[in-house]
């Protein structure tokens, strides 16, 4: 088979000239922005050092998990006491059977990038990676901050939820990285009114944190206010909400007055009262993100924790979230639009886990543009269960018919890891190849490569860092 494309080359994922052209000579030359990311503050404020590339590759990869258990490997080395090297290999052992997953293709890029390793992984090679790929973390260069100086990241925000102190924010910042580490406002447990105890019981951590005694609506709203305020002086320019089905229910002042004590004294809600209270936060919390000035990312959909009996044991973010079939459009529009009447909408960020809500999103994103601000209203990049090849090509291909694809904000990792900054690569190859088509084809034309040579560059990295204002 001398025909055969050799397996993650230089022009991986490029199949036309002019796909190779764009990511060789622009895509490839940008720095990386990483708008939303799980990373750990404390990791890169303590500039931490892995012990092992089990700690690093497979400690809180959901992702690895999911495809482990799928391959019948035992939760003992998943998220249990086996050893590194243990887990390590049933991992290696896994890898052969994720082809046409982005699994294969996320771990070998990883291997590659971080690492130097162009050996794939598989029972033959695993010893020798996993020698190779520890000694190589002994070295200098390899902590959590080397990593993320070696991928060429400029400005990275985390996820913080309003009690957290940002005190490792602080001391990144004081310590004069030159990677920015910006905190992400992520109010979803002030929203969690579904469950009365574990809602009385983040209600008193936000009063302790605040200074203010919550034990009505009106103080809820106005110790989230002190904290919004205070990730602002911290350099905060980014809020993330993340929801199940989009919540929407009109709901007076009076009727969350009543609500928010009822689920406070101990009391559950109803769903539709949930729903009722949900809305009125939601709203609240989003006109504060526009008299700040700030980005807000909208993620919905997921059905979270749906094996209960693996909750129980190893509780959330450990796999067992899947892709909700909900009906999101009408709520969101509704939700958009009581934001947008009053003119309280700030740039937003649209995520939809279900790749079916494709076209109502790309759409939805265009009937709140404001005419001033280029690309106010952003149909996000493939999330979740969609970060992968058709998923990405579905996001954009939807973007580009429904919207600008000139003005995407591009890719983010939405991850825990400090080696899955090839996932950029990833995008950008993705992207420059179903671009360069359209160009090989005469879809668009050859005498506007300049323009489109400019594209690239923008939605790579120049369009996140003028849209995010860093």
């Amino acid at each position: 088979m001398s025909n055969v494309k050799p397996f993650m080359d230089a022009n991986f994922l490029l199949t036309t000239e002019t796909a190779q052209h764009l990511y060789h000579n622009h895509a490839s030359k940008m720095p990386i922005i990483d708008y939303h990311c799980h990373l750990s503050p404390k990791m890169i404020a303590e500039d931490y050092r892995f012990k092992t590339i089990t700690e690093l590759w497979l400690g809180g990869d959901h992702y690895k998990w999911r495809a482990m258990r799928a391959n019948g490997v035992n939760e003992k080395y998943i998220t249990g006491d086996a050893s590194d090297w243990e887990k390590f290999q049933k991992w290696a052992e896994t890898v052969p059977y994720t082809f046409r997953n982005p699994l294969y293709h996320w771990t070998h890029l990883e291997l590659r990038t971080a690492f130097g390793i162009t050996e794939t992984l598989n029972p033959e090679s695993a010893r020798r990676i996993y020698d190779a790929c520890n000694a190589k973390l002994a070295e200098e260069g390899m902590s959590a901050r080397g990593l993320m100086k070696h991928y060429r990241v400029e400005v990275v925000c985390t996820t913080d939820d309003p009690i957290d102190s940002l005190e490792y924010h602080r001391s990144i910042r004081e310590s004069g990285f030159e990677v920015k580490v910006l905190p992400t406002w992520r109010p979803d447990k002030a929203m969690a009114v579904n469950d009365s105890a574990a809602y009385q019981k983040y209600i008193s951590q936000l009063g302790e944190v605040s200074g203010i005694q919550i034990q009505t609506y009106a103080q809820l709203l106005q110790a989230l206010q002190a904290r919004h305020d205070f990730f602002a002086s911290e350099g905060c320019k980014v809020a993330d909400h993340g929801v199940s089905a989009f919540p929407w229910a009109a709901c007076t002042e009076a009727e969350a007055t009543t609500l928010f004590a009822k689920v406070i004294s101990g009391n559950e809600l109803t769903s539709e009262e949930v729903a009722k209270l949900q809305t009125a936060i939601l709203l609240e919390l989003c006109r504060m993100n526009h008299a700040k000035g700030w980005v807000q990312q909208l993620h919905f959909g997921p059905m979270r924790n749906v094996n209960s009996r693996m909750f129980r044991q190893l509780g959330p973010d450990t796999g067992f979230d899947t892709i909700g079939d909900y009906s999101n459009g009408q709520a969101l529009a509704r939700f958009l639009d009581a934001l947008n009447v009053d003119d309280k909408l700030a740039k937003t960020i649209l995520y939809n886990i279900n790749p079916g809500e494709n076209a109502v999103i790309g759409a939805m994103a265009a009937n709140f543009q404001d005419g001033i601000t280029p690309g106010k209203i952003q149909f996000g990049s493939g999330w979740w269960f969609n970060d992968q090849i058709d998923g990405m090509e579905q996001q954009m291909n939807t973007l580009s018919l429904q919207g600008l694809l000139s003005r995407f904000v591009g890719m983010l990792t939405d991850s825990r890891s400090f080696v899955s900054y090839p996932r950029h690569e990833y995008f950008r190859r993705i992207l420059c190849n179903l671009v360069g088509k359209d160009v090989q084809e005469g879809l668009i034309p050859e005498c506007e490569m300049p323009r489109v040579e400019a594209m690239i560059e923008d939605i790579c990295y120049k369009n996140a860092k003028q849209y995010f204002n860093f």
